[in-house]
């Protein structure tokens, strides 16, 4: 008996010390009803805790109570998901407490969702799912193997024949970021569920090269990726029932993917596109289009921007330039800035147009 208790009192002794330096289980962020938001940090050695979002002007402070919870509350958000971040003393860190990261190579930040009182476009809807497929491929290209997510939609037929949106994310991203903070694929769901969108496969390739060669990406795309799934996908290989469209720097690589190959693409939709790079450059500095044969070739060819956005006047140049070549092209100009909830918006105005 007494071997018993001299061995409970040494358990004691190990696990009290460890529980004591264990930090509370707390909640953040906290949406509440009225879509104000609560959001808490946890730390006693801190000496400051700010929290930065894209639903904030700028950073605004936590207070710290006795037991070491940091906490602000922030006023009502407009719905929708939105990147936010701490910066404990003069560390950036994402949300301990939150599983939901945005999805990027350079920055760590966290997601919260604000609902509306009617569902989002991007919101979880009961309506039929399609599906994510993590799948790898052999790059020729760039000799190694890589990693692309393929959507399929609801009530998928392996037997039927598919159009193909190819999807690129922006500069940081990954090949996630399309699902976990664009939601391209509940997009895809709700607009199909409601009949505004064909039923299509969105193929989400990872488009950062190391070292930055932006030409590598675009051999990539037509040498390996498409090659990948017209193999291993009912993905019908006609050009008009292909599409590309990208975000920031993917939306530069689409311009450089679709408007040199409009054979293969005869939908191309950029999203305030980031053309600061030496593939542009070659590609379209001395550019003299035979602009008859691509308006022919090219079903829809829009450009995406809003007022916000710190390239807005490059995109305003690209499109002026564009027009200049007789080049057919529709553009989206709306408020906001170079946001991923633009690029929301900006995927379900494209999946609406294209396929038609």
């Amino acid at each position: 008996m007494k071997q018993k208790l001299y061995l409970l009192l040494i358990l004691i002794t190990i696990l009290l010390p460890v529980a004591a330096q264990r930090p509370p289980a707390i909640v953040s962020p906290e949406v509440h009803s009225d879509r104000s938001i609560t959001f808490r940090y946890f730390s006693k050695k801190a000496s400051r805790v700010t929290l930065s979002g894209e639903f904030l002007k700028g950073p605004v402070s936590l207070s710290k109570d006795t037991s070491g919870i940091w906490s602000v509350t922030v006023p009502p958000v407009v719905p929708d998901i939105y990147p936010y971040s701490f910066r404990v003393d003069s560390v950036e860190t994402a949300d301990p407490n939150n599983t939901y990261i945005f999805a990027n190579e350079r920055f760590k930040r966290s997601i919260v969702d604000i609902p509306g009182e009617q569902p989002l476009i991007h919101a979880l809807q009961n309506v039929p799912h399609g599906k994510i497929d993590y799948r790898y491929y052999k790059s020729g290209t760039l000799g190694t193997t890589r990693q692309l997510l393929v959507y399929t939609p609801p009530g998928f037929d392996p037997k039927k024949e598919y159009p193909v949106l190819y999807l690129i994310h922006g500069g940081s991203d990954t090949e996630e970021t399309w699902t976990k903070v664009g939601r391209a694929n509940l997009i895809a769901d709700n607009l199909i569920a409601q009949g505004k969108a064909k039923p299509m496969i969105i193929v989400m390739p990872y488009g950062n090269v190391r070292p930055n060669v932006m030409s590598d990406f675009t051999k990539d795309m037509l040498n390996d990726i498409i090659p990948f799934v017209e193999a291993n996908y009912p993905a019908s290989a006609d050009s008009r029932n292909r599409a590309v469209a990208g975000f920031s720097v993917g939306g530069g690589q689409t311009l450089n993917i679709g408007l040199m190959n409009t054979d293969k693409f005869a939908y191309i939709s950029s999203y305030a596109p980031y053309t600061a790079t030496e593939e542009f450059k070659r590609n379209f500095e001395n550019w003299q289009p035979d602009a008859g044969a691509i308006n022919k070739q090219l079903k829809y060819f829009a450009v995406h921007v809003g007022t916000d956005d710190f390239l807005f006047e490059s995109v305003k140049q690209n499109l002026a330039m564009f027009k200049e070549k007789n080049i057919n092209v529709k553009s989206y100009i709306g408020p906001g800035g170079h946001t991923w909830m633009n690029c929301k918006q900006y995927l379900a105005i494209t999946l609406q147009d294209i396929f038609k």
